[in-house]
């Protein structure tokens, strides 16, 4: 997994906005300067100064450039080309096609349309792709749809099944996944049960638009007193057993250790 996870929390920052970038490193685990949606078409040649000339850490900073078939990808690696960053988000990827033109670099392939999701099994076996992202939004574009999500904030049915196809190939090629943004802000609380289960289902991060979802990322990654608790005493417990065990009544086999270790290991690199 690529070494830009330190934690689950990743921030996105305005390329044309260097002003925000060193604040945005000091709330994140990691950074991503974006060059491409958020930055209008006339800023484009400010945001690639301001990239040149910033210097934030490289271990923890992600660019976002422009999709490959556009014509900023080619001025973006230009400016990229200029930075210590290695780590390259790459949005619309639809194929090992686009990972491939950047073979000096660790990249994050923002799977996002309906090639993308048909074909994430090979993008994710791509050897320089370290992470899958996956995107709501451009998704439903790119089907013909209207929203991603129901009235209640549930994602629609394809969007989570899109969701499930970069967790499940990402995870299978040994890359880091990483859940989408959510973007209704003040919602806090459905930004923490939908960071509950990005976790709970083996996202390895969750990306985000707003400095202020770093701390319930935060929250919903670094397990609670009682999870530890009880993770703990599986594992104990497990060392008086060969095989499978009942503990509280519950049976635990080799998966529920698997779990426990995981929420061990959590707790420790997201605590």
């Amino acid at each position: 997994m690529g070494n830009f996870l330190m934690g689950p929390g990743i921030l996105f920052c305005p390329g044309d906005r260097p002003e925000r970038y060193a604040k945005a490193a000091q709330r994140a685990d990691a950074v991503i300067i974006d060059l491409e949606d958020a930055v209008a078409p006339e800023n484009k040649d400010a945001a690639r100064v301001a990239l040149v000339q910033s210097s934030l850490d490289p271990a923890r900073t992600i660019v976002r450039v422009n999709p490959v078939d556009t014509e900023h990808f080619a001025n973006d690696l230009q400016a990229l080309k200029q930075t210590n960053y290695t780590t390259v988000m790459l949005p619309k990827v639809e194929s090992q096609a686009e990972p491939a033109q950047l073979t000096d670099y660790e990249v994050v392939a923002l799977c996002e349309t309906a090639a993308g999701i048909a074909n994430v099994a090979q993008i994710a076996a791509a050897p320089n792709v370290v992470a899958l992202m996956w995107g709501a939004e451009d998704l439903i574009a790119s089907l013909g749809g209207t929203s991603s999500r129901h009235d209640d904030g549930n994602y629609r049915q394809i969007a989570s099944f899109a969701r499930s196809q970069v967790l499940i190939h990402a995870v299978a090629n040994k890359k880091a996944a990483i859940d989408s943004v959510y973007l209704n802000i003040p919602d806090t609380a459905g930004l923490l049960i939908e960071s509950q289960d990005a976790k709970a289902s083996g996202f390895a991060a969750k990306a985000s638009i707003h400095p202020n979802q770093m701390q319930i990322i935060r929250q919903a990654y670094a397990p609670t007193a009682a999870e530890v608790k009880l993770a703990e005493r599986v594992l104990a417990e497990a060392k008086k057993h060969p095989g499978v065990f009942s503990l509280d009544g519950r049976m635990v086999d080799e998966p529920l250790l698997r779990q426990a270790q995981a929420t061990l290991d959590s707790g420790r690199k997201f605590g």
